[in-house]
C-alpha cells in the first residue's frame, strides 16, 4: 500500500496565509470606524473677561444624540432645520448629558453651567456639530484659578472609541490650547501656551492608528529598491503633506472630505500596483504622484486635527507639535520595516511575499475608496 506524503507548506505559503488573515481583519472593520472617523473630537472654547466665563462646545450631532440616548428620530436627523428642532425637543436630555461630561471647576470648586443662547449647527469636515454655549456660576470664584474636564462620549458608550476634546481658552487675553483624553481628562487653564507634547501625541497617534497612512506608506515600502529611493520618496510625501496640512490647519485651504478621503484611498490602490511592478518607477514620474498624494493626506491629517481658527502663533505651534508626532512615527515605521523588507527580499520567498503583500494592502484601498465613494453620493 502507498501511503501519499502530505505537502508540507513552505515559507511562502505560510506568508501568504498570513497575509489572508491580515487582509481579513483590516476588511471586516474597514468601516469608518477604523479610518479617519475611528473616534470623534469634541471641540471646546473657554472664554473669561472679567467675572463671566463661558464655555462654548462643538460636538458631533448624530453622536450626542446617540449618547443622550435619545430615539432614531432624533439621531438620524440630517436636515439642519430638523436638526435644530430636535435639539430643541431634547434639551434637557442633551444638557444633562452635556453637564455630566464637560466641566469647569474654579479653585478645585465645580462651577455651575446655564445655557446661555440656543442651538446651532457647523459643519466640520462635512459633517454636522451641534453648537452649544453655556454660562458658568463659579460661585464669586471666577477670577481664580480654572480648570477643565471633559470625558464626552467614553469607550464605554460603545459608540465611538478614544474621543479627544480639543480646549482652546482665553481667560482675560490669555490664551492657550490642549487636548484632554480618558487617560488625562483635566487641564488647568492659565498662562502656559500650547502643550507641544500634547499635540506631539495627538499626530503620533493619528498616524499610528489612522490605518490608511499606514497602508499608505507600506506601500511605499514594499515598492522601494533602495535606502536611498525610500528616503527620497518619504521626504517628497513629508514636505507635500506638510505643505497641505499647514495650510488646511490655518484655514487658507479647504477640500471636502469627500473628495479627500476617497482619493486617499485611492492613493493606497496606485501606491499598491507600483509596488507589484517588476520595474522600479521612474523617479521623475514617482516624486511628482508621490508629492501630489501627500498633498491630499496632508488635508487629511488637517481634518482630523479639526482645528478651526485665524491665523496665531500660538496655532502654528500647535500644527507643529502635531505634524512633527506624525514625522516621527513615520521615520519610525521605515526605520523598523525597510531593514527586514531588505532581509525578506534576500531569501526566496521575498519576491512572492512582496506580492502578496502589495495585493492585499491594494485589495484593502481599493475597499475603503468604494466604501467611501458610496459614503458620499448616499
Amino acid at each position: 500500500m502507498i501511503v501519499a506524503k502530505p505537502r508540507r507548506r513552505g515559507p511562502v505559503f505560510r506568508a501568504a496565509a498570513a497575509l489572508v488573515v491580515v487582509l481579513g481583519s483590516l476588511l471586516l472593520p474597514a468601516a469608518p470606524a477604523w479610518g479617519h472617523d475611528s473616534t470623534s473630537d469634541a471641540y471646546a472654547v473657554v472664554e473669561r473677561d472679567g467675572a463671566r466665563v463661558t464655555a462654548e462646545l462643538e460636538l458631533e450631532y448624530d453622536l450626542l444624540m446617540k449618547s443622550a440616548w435619545l430615539y432614531a428620530e432624533a439621531y438620524d436627523a440630517t436636515e439642519r432645520d430638523e436638526q435644530l428642532r430636535q435639539l430643541d425637543l431634547n434639551t434637557d436630555a442633551v444638557d444633562r448629558y452635556v453637564a455630566e461630561r464637560f466641566a469647569l471647576d474654579a479653585e478645585g470648586e465645580r462651577c455651575t453651567p446655564e445655557r446661555d443662547g440656543g442651538w446651532d449647527i457647523r459643519n466640520r469636515n462635512d459633517r454636522a456639530f451641534a453648537v452649544v454655549r453655556y454660562a458658568y456660576d463659579c460661585d464669586g470664584r471666577e477670577s481664580g484659578a480654572l480648570a477643565a474636564s471633559s470625558v464626552l462620549f467614553p469607550d464605554v458608550e460603545g459608540f465611538v472609541h478614544s474621543t479627544e476634546t480639543i480646549v482652546e481658552w482665553d481667560l482675560d487675553g490669555v490664551t492657550g490650547s490642549g487636548v484632554l483624553v480618558a487617560a488625562s481628562p483635566t487641564i488647568e487653564l492659565g498662562e502656559q501656551g500650547p502643550a507641544f507634547g500634547e499635540f506631539f501625541l495627538l499626530g503620533a497617534e493619528h498616524l499610528l492608528f489612522g490605518l490608511d497612512h499606514v497602508l499608505f506608506l507600506v506601500a511605499i515600502l514594499l515598492g522601494s529598491r533602495s535606502l536611498r529611493g525610500i528616503v527620497m520618496t518619504a521626504t517628497t510625501f513629508t514636505v507635500a503633506h506638510s505643505v497641505t496640512f499647514l495650510l488646511a490647519g490655518m484655514g487658507l485651504v479647504e477640500l471636502p472630505a469627500v473628495i479627500v478621503e476617497p482619493v486617499i484611498a485611492l492613493s493606497i490602490v496606485a501606491a499598491a500596483v507600483a509596488a507589484l511592478s517588476r520595474r522600479e518607477v521612474s523617479s521623475r514620474l514617482r516624486m511628482p504622484v508621490v508629492f501630489a498624494f501627500g498633498l491630499l493626506h496632508g488635508l487629511g491629517f488637517a481634518s482630523a486635527l479639526g482645528i478651526d481658527e485665524d491665523w496665531s502663533w500660538g496655532l502654528l505651534w500647535s500644527l507643529l507639535a502635531f505634524n512633527v508626532g506624525i514625522e516621527v512615527v513615520q521615520l519610525a515605521i521605515i526605520a523598523v520595516a525597510f531593514p527586514l523588507l531588505v532581509l525578506l527580499r534576500r531569501t526566496a520567498a521575498g519576491r512572492p511575499t512582496t506580492l502578496v503583500a502589495g495585493v492585499a494592502v491594494g485589495a484593502v484601498g481599493l475597499f475603503w475608496f468604494v466604501e467611501r465613494l458610496i459614503a458620499s453620493t448616499g
